[in-house]
């Protein structure tokens, strides 16, 4: 049975066991529909099914390993933007002035990656085809072959030192909350470059527009907010060098995320173990 409302779900649905969809809309009937045993999301975030009010006795699955190549777009369209100064040629276009000023380049720049699941090591490994320089910080793993060096723990300001962008793909748990602070910014050279297209509560929105207009930072590009919509009157839309766009760097790949549920599926006829399982105590 396919609905576009949660409250069709639980005018017809209360006998189903399995749930697919999107984490918003499934939070909003989960605890109404007692018979659930599996739910597989649309999304790699789970935050709306992680609040304290939600139940925990089923399995859920997230989606992952989808969303690396979008994600890698994203993050390496405004890379080159900004080496190559591509606003800054266009502008001199239409001003009808030669603008033969020197470029930046990517190769041999330092790109540190905050967080390397499934989308860092796919960003990982695009920032190698460009002959960058890869630093990875994790919790504790090191299973992807394209980051040069890893950290750990407290060696975050070791891990900001010296890099050209800082990439955040962390989840949303309270480990991660706040993580990019003051103090880490602090820790950034001057000329290095935020991007988040993890979740907007990994960074501390008020450091980060302090450290934009004192210039001690030289610029970000968000696609995640601490509360979005982002309101009119949030900070971060006048700050310098900040480029915003709307939680729309990687929407769902229909395609793939059908494939990834029929696997899935298959795997529980089958009483294999599903994929992706989500830790709720770990939130990812």
């Amino acid at each position: 049975m396919a609905v576009r409302e949660p409250e069709d779900a639980l005018r017809s649905g209360t006998e189903c066991d399995l749930l697919f969809g999107e984490p918003s809309l499934v939070s909003k009937v989960l605890n109404q529909l007692p018979k659930i045993k599996w739910v597989q999301t649309t999304w790699a975030g789970v935050d709306p099914l992680l609040r304290a009010d939600m139940r925990r006795d089923y399995m859920l699955t997230n989606a992952r390993n989808v969303y690396g190549p979008m994600i890698s777009e994203y993050v390496f369209g405004y890379l080159l933007m900004i080496e190559r100064s591509i606003l800054s040629r266009w502008q001199a276009q239409l001003e009808r002035r030669w603008d033969d000023r020197p470029h930046g380049n990517l190769k041999g720049k330092l790109i540190g990656l905050l967080g390397v699941g499934s989308i860092g090591s796919h960003l990982a490994a695009t920032a190698h085809h460009f002959g960058m320089r890869v630093h990875g910080y994790t919790l504790h793993s090191e299973t992807c072959p394209d980051v040069d060096q890893y950290f750990h723990g407290d060696e975050w300001n070791r891990f900001a030192t010296d890099l050209d962008y800082l990439v955040c793909t962390l989840p949303g748990t309270s480990a991660t909350r706040g993580m990019v602070n003051a103090r880490f910014l602090a820790a950034l050279p001057g000329s290095a470059w935020l991007v988040n297209t993890g979740r907007g509560s990994t960074v501390n929105e008020n450091d980060l527009a302090e450290a934009l207009n004192r210039g001690s930072l030289a610029g970000a590009v968000l696609d995640v907010f601490e509360e979005e919509p982002l309101s009119p009157d949030h900070p971060l839309w006048s700050t310098p060098n900040t480029f915003i766009t709307f939680h729309t760097a990687a929407r769902n790949y229909p395609p793939d995320i059908a494939r990834l549920f029929i696997d899935n599926y298959n795997r529980l006829v089958k009483g294999e173990p599903l994929q992706y399982r989500v830790d709720f105590d770990a939130g990812y």
